[in-house]
C-alpha cells in the first residue's frame, strides 16, 4: 500500500480513505463531465483537526491535495489531473451547523454543509441566508466560499464574499488559522479571509465560516414580464427600483432560446404567455413585513410600465405554486442545456449599463462568423452577470462548432474586456480559464497573485493546475 495512504488511514480511519476505482469515480469527474482525472486516494475527514493532520502529512510527503465540496463546480476546479498523484480531500462529512446567533444575525457552519441545509437552519430560526443557487441541494458552503458564488439574489444581498464575516482555514502545511469572528467591524490589519474566498482551494482549505443572516422575509411577489430587448430590461430594472425600492431581491433576464430548451426538456414546464416573446425578466420582491401588498405593488408597477410601453406583457404569481413554476423556468435552464448537449459556455459580467451593448455586439460578431449559431443568453441582469452559451442544434454541426471554442472565446472575451467586464463572474477559473485569464490581467496583477500563492504554498501542492 502507498505509504501516504497508510498514513491517511491512520488519521481518518480505513472507511474514509477510498482507493478503488469504483469508490473514487464520483470524485474524479466534474458535474459537466468535461474533466476526468485520477487520484491516489480520496480522503474524507470529519473534523478540522483531521484536515490539519491530512495536510501536514501530504505536505511532508510532497503530495498534492485537491479540496472538494459538493463537486458541482462548472470550471473543473475540484477535479484532479490525470497524473494520479494527488489526494482528493472531500469535506462533505464536515457538515455541522456549529452555532447560530439570532441576536448577532450570524451562523457558524462547517464547509461540508450543503447550502440548502444552511438555508433550512436559518429559516428554523426565522432568519434568511440569502445565497441561492440552482445546485443548492448539493453544493457546499466551502465550495461557495472558494468560488465566491453569486446566484440570483446578489442584486440585494451581494456575493458570498459580502455574506462572510469570518473563516477557519487549514494552511498547506497543516497549521490552523482560526478567524471565526462574527464582527461587522474589525480594523486590526489585513483582512485575511478575502484571500481565501474565491481562491478555489489554491491557498489553503476553508473548513468553517461565520456568515451573515437576515430577517426572514414574510412577504413575496413574483412576476414574469416580457420586454422587447435587453435595453428595455435594464430600463425596467431602474424603473422598478423607483417603484419598489430595495425590495427587489432578484431580476433575471431570459432569452427565448433559453426558455425554449426548458420547454423542450423539462417535464411540466409551460410558457407563461400564449404567444412567444423574445426576451423576458423574472422579478421577485421580498419584505420582512407580512401582507399581500407586495403583489399589488409589483402588479401596479408593471401595469404602469405596460402603459408606458416598456413592458409588453406580464403575469404576477397569485400562489406559491405559480411562483415556483416561474422560478423553475429560470432554474432549469442549465439542466436543459446539459440534456440538449455540449455548448460553449461563458460566465461573464459587464457593467449593467453595457449589458445591451454586449449582447448586440456579440450577437452580430458571432452570427456573421457562424450563421445559424444558437445563442442561449440568460442571467442575473441586476448585477451584470450573464451566462452566454453557444451551440448548433444539429449534432454533427455542433461538434465542428465546439472545435472552434478558442475562436469563439476570443470574440466573446475580447468584447467583455473592451466593455470593462470580467470573463468569470461567479464560476471561478478552475482549469477551464487558467490560461485564458492571462490575456486580460496585467503583468502586475498576475505577479501579485503569484506572490500570494508563493507565500502560502511555495511547494505548489494545493489544488495544482487551477487558477494559476
Amino acid at each position: 500500500m502507498d505509504r501516504i495512504v497508510e498514513e491517511l488511514i491512520g488519521i481518518v480511519g480505513e472507511a474514509n480513505v477510498l482507493t478503488t476505482a469504483d469508490d473514487m469515480a464520483p470524485y474524479l469527474t466534474d458535474w459537466r463531465g468535461r474533466y476526468r482525472g485520477h487520484a491516489r486516494a480520496v480522503v474524507r475527514p470529519a473534523a478540522t483537526a483531521e484536515v490539519s493532520a491530512v495536510l501536514a502529512a501530504c505536505h511532508a510527503a510532497a503530495v498534492p491535495v485537491v479540496p472538494q465540496g459538493g463537486n458541482t463546480g462548472l470550471c473543473g476546479g475540484a477535479t484532479p489531473s490525470e497524473a494520479g498523484v494527488a489526494v482528493v480531500l472531500s469535506l462533505t462529512r464536515m457538515n455541522r451547523i456549529r452555532s447560530l446567533d439570532p441576536d448577532n444575525n450570524t451562523v457558524g457552519v462547517e464547509a461540508g454543509c450543503t447550502l440548502a441545509a444552511l438555508q433550512e437552519a436559518a429559516a428554523a430560526a426565522e432568519r434568511l441566508f440569502p445565497l441561492s443557487l440552482a445546485s443548492e441541494g448539493s453544493c457546499t458552503i466551502g465550495g461557495n466560499l472558494s468560488t465566491n458564488a453569486g446566484g440570483v439574489q446578489v442584486l440585494r444581498y451581494g456575493n458570498t464574499r459580502e455574506l462572510t464575516l469570518g473563516l477557519e482555514v487549514v494552511l498547506p502545511d497543516g497549521r490552523i488559522w482560526d478567524g471565526m469572528r462574527g464582527l461587522r467591524k474589525d480594523n486590526t490589519g489585513y483582512d485575511l479571509k478575502h484571500l481565501f474566498i474565491g481562491a478555489e482551494g489554491t491557498l489553503g482549505v476553508i473548513t468553517a465560516a461565520v456568515l451573515k443572516l437576515f430577517p426572514a422575509p414574510r412577504g413575496f411577489a413574483t412576476a414574469w414580464a416580457a420586454v422587447s430587448d435587453p435595453a428595455a430590461a435594464v430600463r425596467l430594472l431602474g424603473r422598478l427600483r423607483h417603484h419598489c425600492g430595495d425590495r427587489i431581491s432578484a431580476f433575471e433576464l431570459v432569452g427565448r432560446p433559453a426558455l425554449d430548451l426548458v420547454l423542450k426538456h423539462i417535464p411540466g414546464a409551460r410558457d407563461p404567455f400564449s404567444a412567444p416573446t423574445q426576451w423576458a425578466v423574472l422579478i421577485e420582491l421580498s419584505d420582512s413585513l407580512e401582507g399581500e401588498g407586495l403583489a399589488e405593488t409589483l402588479a401596479g408597477a408593471l401595469g404602469a410600465e405596460m402603459e408606458a410601453g416598456l413592458v409588453l406583457d406580464a403575469v404576477v404569481a397569485s400562489s406559491l405554486g405559480q411562483a415556483q413554476a416561474l422560478w423553475a423556468l429560470r432554474e432549469n435552464i442549465s439542466e436543459a442545456q446539459r440534456i440538449e448537449g455540449v455548448s460553449i459556455k461563458h460566465d461573464v459580467s459587464v457593467p449593467v449599463s453595457r449589458i445591451a451593448e454586449f449582447l448586440e455586439r456579440a450577437d452580430v460578431s458571432l452570427k456573421s462568423q457562424w450563421p445559424g449559431v444558437r445563442i442561449v443568453a440568460f442571467g442575473h441582469i441586476g448585477d451584470g452577470n450573464l451566462h452566454y452559451n453557444l451551440s448548433r442544434s444539429e449534432t454533427d454541426d455542433n461538434a465542428s462548432f465546439i472545435a472552434r471554442t478558442e475562436d469563439v472565446n476570443r470574440i466573446v472575451h475580447d468584447l467583455v474586456d473592451a466593455l470593462g467586464g470580467s470573463i468569470s463572474a461567479e464560476h471561478g477559473l478552475g482549469q477551464l480559464k487558467r490560461a485564458e485569464i492571462r490575456r486580460y490581467k496585467s503583468t502586475v496583477e498576475m505577479d501579485m497573485m503569484e506572490a500570494i500563492k508563493n507565500a502560502f504554498d511555495p511547494s505548489r501542492l494545493m489544488n495544482p493546475g487551477k487558477v494559476l
